[in-house]
């Protein structure tokens, strides 16, 4: 198990280490910042004194190693446009994003796994049949479109819940979080609805699928032999087996929805990263992008790692492969 562990790590820098290569090629192929960055009145004098101040003038193989040298001290330089180190930016607002993904997330499982386990319980019922209908309005209306209509119905004409904003929150170890007060609670509920309803749909899906898979199987038949409830034999020969693929892919939802949240934070006025990466890209302020796409990529990393221990956890004929 720890040689295992020590494989996956290097795996996992060799992986932050190609995909800091294509940050950094990605980034220069698609522009200067140099034009946004200086005034009309500018000189050519001004233009050359920018350049040397940001290292753009120095060949590409050093820009590259610096990069990386500043990657792994933590420092990928000063936002152009903010004035501030990049790295503490995206860490300033990085927690309220990890909040609304991790809501979402934790919707998902809550409600998916649920309607999963009725839906392939008794796959014939119409209770059944109508989970898996609602299941295919989740993965087709666009987010944008649920996130419009939550507000129209729940603030707008209802008036039960805000529509902008994260509310109020409470100082945990120096991190304002929302989830501990009340108004924190009604201001994530409608952006953690409408970034969860993907994930539900396809958490209900696969659960159902590993119902239904898991039923027909020789230690279903076994333990039903032996007399065990049906309830017994769902929450605890069913369910385990279940959730080996729902961990696996509610792992990778968790960097999925971190990544991809820019859109309901923009709509719902979430103060994460998400308006901090539009006016950045905007503005081609490259550090703060940067520090932006690394954040994602070694939290992916992190999240990939921590799976497959879990997977590992949960299924010992995956252990014993490995020993």
């Amino acid at each position: 198990m720890t040689l295992w562990i020590f494989q996956r790590l290097l795996q996992a820098i060799l992986v932050a280490l190609a995909m800091a290569l294509i940050v950094f090629v990605g980034l220069h192929l698609i522009g200067s910042p140099i034009e946004t960055l200086l005034p009309p009145e500018a000189t050519h004098d001004d233009r050359l004194r920018l350049i040397a101040d940001l290292g753009l003038d120095r060949p590409l193989h050093e820009q590259f190693f610096l990069f990386l040298k500043g990657l792994v001290q933590g420092n990928l330089g000063v936002s152009y446009v903010y004035k501030e180190p990049a790295v503490e930016l995206i860490l300033s607002r990085l927690p309220a994003t990890l909040e609304l993904a991790l809501a979402a997330v934790l919707l998902s499982v809550i409600i998916g796994v649920p309607l999963g386990l009725a839906a392939g319980w008794k796959p014939e019922s119409a209770f059944a049949r109508i989970i898996m209908i609602g299941s295919i309005f989740g993965f087709s209306l666009p987010i944008f479109w649920i996130a419009i209509l939550l507000i129209m119905i729940f603030s707008v004409q209802l008036g039960w819940l805000p529509s902008s904003g994260r509310g109020a929150t409470e100082i945990i170890f120096g991190i304002p979080w929302s989830f501990v007060t009340l108004d924190g609670l009604r201001h994530m509920l409608l952006p953690a609805i409408s970034l969860s309803l993907f994930n539900i749909s396809m958490v209900t899906r696969l659960t159902e699928a590993g119902v239904r898979e898991a039923m027909s199987s020789e230690y279903v038949r076994f333990a039903r032999a032996k007399g065990l409830s049906p309830r017994r034999i769902l929450s605890v020969h069913v369910l385990k087996n279940v959730m080996i693929p729902v961990v696996t892919v509610v792992g990778l939802d968790i960097g999925q929805t971190i990544a991809f949240s820019v859109v309901t934070e923009t709509i719902f006025a979430w103060p994460g990263v998400g308006k901090i990466i539009i006016d950045s890209i905007a503005a081609l302020d490259r550090p703060v992008i940067v520090a932006y796409l690394m954040l994602v990529v070694i939290m992916f990393v992190i999240i990939n790692l921590v799976v497959d221990v879990a997977y590992r956890l949960l299924d010992p004929r995956i252990r014993l492969q490995g020993e």
